[in-house]
């Protein structure tokens, strides 16, 4: 049986800007060739596929923190969404902590068409991830936030201070209706945190795309930076942490590489496996 290796992008597999290497796409479309290879990124459909064109994938691809799994050719294998109802009362708790999220949500099960919706009232370090997505067709400024009725993830970006007090506060408020995660973004001093559905993470989605190729989630290599990676090592039979990858990843894998994102540490990997 072929080996299976699945990839996060960003931190990962990506260089920090935002680029695949020529190395790592020339040892990815060879290891395609006698391996089964895909990604797991908290990225969208479109935005993964925007990096992927030159990249070779055959499985399905773990989208938005897990909450899609979707086909290179677009076919939708599995979807967990938050409802309006849940969304509206995340943004009014969150309120009260005076900051308010973006919004990722389906507009179209059939097109797999997105929605990014963002708050007027904007702290400085939401005002830093929103010049990333300047050009998307996504977006769409709301001055009274509200959910839609498909939501992939609610993300909020801001201090520690802000952020730990208000994850304590939504996982006493809503307890298992949801997933929480709270991690720091590596290249600044900003966290976020994502609210997904509790299905909707990562180690969900993996189960769900090993039992698409029937396989077990033991044959599986994984490689990964950060918190909403964890989940995947914990299930995969073997989980690869990158060398810039956070203390508390690298301590769950069982590799992990003395190359970074930007050192191609992942292809460099692949090459190495025989």
């Amino acid at each position: 049986m072929k080996p299976i290796y699945i990839t996060d992008l960003d931190h990962t597999f990506l260089r920090t800007d935002q680029s695949v290497s020529d190395f790592s796409a020339k040892v990815w479309n060879n290891k395609s060739k006698d391996a089964i290879l895909s990604v797991a990124t908290a990225r969208s459909f479109q935005k993964s596929h925007d990096f992927l064109k030159k990249l070779h994938l055959d499985a399905p691809m773990i989208l938005l923190d897990g909450t899609m799994i979707v086909t290179p050719e677009k076919k939708l294998i599995d979807i967990k969404t938050i409802n309006k109802a849940l969304g509206d009362a995340i943004i009014s708790e969150g309120a009260k902590y005076d900051i308010y999220p973006f919004v990722i949500a389906l507009k179209d099960v059939a097109t797999l068409d997105e929605a990014f919706l963002f708050p007027t009232t904007l702290n400085l370090h939401q005002h830093g991830v929103l010049e990333n997505y300047r050009n998307d067709p996504r977006m769409l400024e709301c001055k009274n936030i509200r959910a839609m009725d498909m939501n992939l993830k609610l993300v909020y970006f801001g201090s520690h201070e802000t952020l730990s007090p208000l994850t304590k506060h939504l996982e006493h408020t809503f307890g298992k209706e949801l997933e929480y995660k709270l991690s720091p973004e590596k290249y600044s001093d900003g966290w976020f945190l994502t609210i997904l559905h509790p299905e909707g993470d990562k180690a969900h989605a993996l189960t769900k795309v090993m039992e698409y190729l029937e396989r077990d989630t033991n044959d599986v290599t994984v490689f990964g930076d950060s918190v909403n990676d964890i989940g995947m090592f914990k299930l995969a039979g073997t989980s690869v942490a990158v060398a810039n990858a956070l203390e508390e990843v690298k301590a769950l894998a069982d590799v992990v590489l003395p190359h970074s994102n930007d050192e191609d540490g992942v292809a460099r990997y692949l090459e190495g496996i025989k």
